[in-house]
C-alpha cells in the first residue's frame, strides 16, 4: 500500500524483454534506499513493481504481461521522469489517501491553465472508470494522490498546487499526454458490495435500476 505522497523522481535507465515481459531499471536519484531490501514493493508513476535487485543507485523489477497490457509502462522512454514512492508503513504518515499501486486505467489530460499560483487539469477517464470518480472524492494520477475539484461526465479537474507541480512529473504535463489512474479503493469495493449475490455473475455491475431496487434512489 502507498499513500500517493511523491517522496521523489527517478529516472528510467533501463528497458529490457525478458522471456515474453520486461526488465526496468528504475534510477531513484534523492530516495532513500537504506530501508529498502529485495522484495520491497516500489510505485514507479503509481505501478507497484518489487525490487528483484539493488544495485546501489536505484533498483531492478520485473513488469509482467498483465501490467504491460494495462499501464504505460512500456511506453517509458529511457531518461525519462518518473514518479517514486516507498511503501507505506505502520508509521508513515498517511498525507493522501490509501493507493494500492494497483492501475485501474490510463486518462488523457485534455487542458492545463494557470489559476492564480496553482494549474487547473483537466482529465478524462475511461468510460468504465467515470462512475467511480467523485466531486471533492480522491484519485490517483501516475502515482499522485489527488483531489477531484470538478466532474462532468467522464471528464474531471484538478488544482495542482506549486509544491505539487515542482515537485513531481506533472510538470511535464500538456494536453494530449497520457497518465495511469488509480480510482479511490473504497468506491470499488463500495460497488461489489452493493452488487450482492449478483457480484458473482459476469459482468455484474451496478446499475441506477439495480440502486432504486435496493432503496438508493427514489423515482421523481
Amino acid at each position: 500500500m502507498f499513500t500517493g505522497i511523491i517522496q521523489a523522481v527517478g529516472k528510467v535507465l533501463a528497458l529490457e524483454p525478458a522471456g515474453g515481459d520486461l526488465r526496468i531499471r528504475i534510477g531513484t536519484g534523492t530516495l532513500d534506499l537504506s530501508d529498502v531490501a529485495v522484495g520491497d514493493s516500489i510505485a514507479v508513476n503509481g505501478v507497484c513493481l518489487t525490487a528483484v535487485q539493488l544495485p546501489g543507485d536505484g533498483f531492478w523489477a520485473d513488469v509482467s504481461a498483465e501490467t504491460v497490457s494495462c499501464t504505460l509502462i512500456h511506453r517509458l522512454p529511457r531518461g525519462g521522469a518518473v514518479n517514486l514512492e516507498k511503501a507505506l508503513t505502520p508509521t508513515t504518515r498517511l498525507g493522501g489517501h490509501l493507493v494500492s499501486g494497483h492501475v485501474d486505467g490510463v486518462g488523457k489530460v485534455i487542458a492545463r491553465t494557470q489559476e492564480a499560483r496553482s494549474e487547473h487539469f483537466t482529465l478524462a477517464a475511461p468510460p468504465e472508470l467515470a462512475r467511480y470518480i467523485a466531486h471533492k472524492g480522491s484519485i490517483c494520477i501516475d502515482g499522485v494522490s489527488l483531489t477531484v475539484n470538478r466532474v462532468d461526465g467522464a471528464h474531471f479537474a484538478l488544482n495542482i498546487v506549486p509544491h505539487t507541480i515542482r515537485n513531481t512529473i506533472i510538470h511535464e504535463y500538456k494536453a494530449g499526454r497520457e497518465v495511469h489512474l488509480e480510482v479511490d479503493i473504497i468506491a470499488r469495493y463500495l460497488e461489489r458490495l452493493l452488487l450482492g449475490e449478483r457480484a458473482t455473475q459476469p459482468q455484474g455491475r451496478v446499475t441506477q435500476e439495480m440502486l432504486a431496487a435496493a432503496g438508493f434512489m427514489t423515482s421523481t
